[in-house]
């Protein structure tokens, strides 16, 4: 697993969290988004292409996005809204995967490793789409 780092290419234009080809999947706890890590890495997927996210970064990095995504209208988009719903959970406490797995394919492998992972609330950026990974 590798540290998080907030890259200018996981960023809209206007500046909000948009990591295009990754999944964000969180879990109640540290303990359980690293057995998830661990699953997959016991499944052969590349730990280099994942990054746990501590509550602590989530509002740090990924929180100070949203800034005014908002002003002077709404967003037409839901990304500020779904950086909304990552603080929420991280204020209770909540840790996240990102995951790099830009194929549907590899979307698919993950969530097939994870199915029986108590994961709180996923998502996958693809190009102008955000995809419900759990409902």
């Amino acid at each position: 697993m590798k540290p998080f780092e907030l890259k200018s290419n996981m960023l809209t234009m206007s500046g909000v969290f948009y990591p295009t080809g990754y999944m964000f999947i969180m879990f109640p706890s540290e303990k359980e988004a690293r057995d998830a890590e661990l699953a997959l890495e016991d499944d052969g997927y590349p730990g280099e292409c994942i990054s746990l996210l501590t509550p602590r970064d989530i509002h740090e990095k990924v929180a100070r996005t949203v800034g005014g995504a908002d002003i002077p209208m709404p967003s037409a988009g839901t990304e500020a809204d779904t950086v909304r719903r990552y603080v929420d959970l991280a204020s209770q406490g909540h840790h996240a995967l990102m995951i790099h797995a830009p194929s549907g394919k590899q979307t698919e492998h993950v969530m097939d490793v994870l199915k029986d992972a108590p994961i709180s609330y996923g998502q996958k950026y693809r190009h102008l789409i955000i995809e419900d990974l759990v409902e």
